[in-house]
């Protein structure tokens, strides 16, 4: 069984299919924070990019990532993008 069929069998049980809709939430409003802040500041991903001392793909795969659920990006990543909007990160526990 490939991890697609598994991920497609295990979503038809409905609490699954909850948990997996409600961790996605939280990644889109991670990603959706992000750029808006990166929209708000007026910067484009090669000035963030230059700011975090990298390079604007990898700017353009950490935003992608965080659309795609495929990767979660360290803290640390997290705040150096903050640091380049001139912002710093915060994360709580609710």
């Amino acid at each position: 069984m490939t991890h697609e069929e598994m991920q497609a069998r295990m979503l038809q049980n409905p609490v699954v299919q909850a948990e997996y809709e409600r961790l996605n939430r939280e990644e889109f409003a991670i990603l959706d924070e992000i750029l808006a802040a990166r929209k708000a500041a007026g910067l484009t991903q090669a000035q963030i990019a230059e700011r975090m001392g990298t390079k604007a793909p990898a700017v353009a795969r950490l935003e992608s990532s965080l659309a795609s659920g495929k990767h979660s990006p360290s803290i640390n990543t997290l705040r150096k993008y903050a640091a380049a909007l001139g912002k710093r990160l915060e994360v709580h526990l609710v």
